[in-house]
């Protein structure tokens, strides 16, 4: 005869396994839990979700409006509106969407919005003082489409505007790759010259300090105080940021110099040329769908080597 468990054989029946009493409990919990959450959260459609007395509750949205009826501690909503009707007493915050603060409604942290606008139908809306509202309009339409369609980055759709972008790209590159290597051509010559001798090693070498650099960028905002997190951040980007200029302008010369000898005469070649082949070329590496993505990491890691090569020439030169 089988025999099913219930509350009474969880609490009462002492011939069940201590396992099977660790495993009820755990079932009813899960239970309770899910019915607390049900309470506290509901969806009309695909497109809302609206929290009810919630003030314990972090709430994170991917495209969806999320209105706050009551109470709830934080809202964060990417590709989505934000309207709140009751209480917050965290930031609320919207990446590709708008937020609504209706009459009466309070909101005690900072208001953060990208890709929208910050709305308060109160001529004086409860907020707590010195918290602040940080605003950015521009491509609202854009941002929500990539936050409610987030594969697109890696699959750009063709278009007149996509084009434009690319011609200014090459212009710009073109302009910083000259006057770079004007500027500093011995520099630029011993980094190809160390590519083409150990590329493995620099690749590899340049995306562990990338990967490392990035996971101790994320770790230090939970570790060290906001202006000394805000602080590393800032001057880590700045180094990337240099480090790829210059390791894109290195590859850039380097692949314009192999492919001119291939398709130019000795008489014919210049350094101009190879390097307008050489912007031409990683343009339309960085414009191919999901291949991009792979390119890129490939100059992060190719500029971040080389910046970490440049100070031992000798090795590199024996290797």
């Amino acid at each position: 005869m089988k025999h099913s468990l219930t509350l009474n054989d969880i609490f009462i029946n002492p011939r069940l396994a201590p396992c099977q009493v660790i495993c009820g409990i755990f079932l009813v919990f899960l239970c309770q839990l899910s019915l607390f959450a049900q309470t506290q959260i509901s969806s009309p459609d695909e497109n809302t979700l609206v929290i009810e007395d919630a003030p314990e509750m972090e709430v994170f949205a991917f495209g969806k409006t999320v209105i706050v009826k009551k109470q709830a501690k934080g809202v964060l909503a990417f590709g989505g509106d934000v309207i709140i009707e009751g209480k917050v007493e965290g930031d609320v915050a919207s990446i590709g969407g708008s937020i609504t603060q209706k009459e009466n409604a309070f909101i005690g942290g900072d208001v953060i919005v990208f890709g929208g606008t910050y709305r308060a139908e109160s001529k004086n809306p409860l907020r707590n003082e010195g918290k602040e509202t940080v605003m950015y309009a521009g491509y609202e339409e854009e941002l929500r489409d990539l936050t409610q369609n987030p594969t697109q980055i890696f699959s750009p759709s063709f278009s007149f505007a996509f084009l434009a972008q690319r011609i200014l790209s090459m212009l710009f590159w073109f302009v910083i790759s000259i006057g770079l290597t004007t500027l500093a051509p011995g520099a630029i010559s011993r980094a190809i010259a160390r590519f083409q001798l150990s590329t493995l090693k620099i690749f590899a070498l340049g995306f562990f300090a990338f990967l490392v650099t990035t996971i101790t960028v994320i770790a230090s905002l939970s570790v060290l105080p906001n202006y000394l997190s805000a602080l590393f951040g800032l001057m880590a980007f700045i180094l990337l940021m240099l480090a790829y200029v210059f390791g894109r302008v290195a590859m850039q010369v380097s692949i314009g110099k192999v492919l001119q000898k291939q398709l130019v005469a000795d008489k014919n070649q210049s350094e101009t040329l190879a390097i307008f082949i050489g912007v031409f070329v990683w343009t339309v590496l960085l414009s191919i769908p999901y291949v991009w993505t792979f390119a890129l990491i490939a100059l992060f890691a190719a500029g971040v080597g080389l910046v970490f090569t440049a100070r031992s020439p000798n090795v590199w030169k024996k290797a």
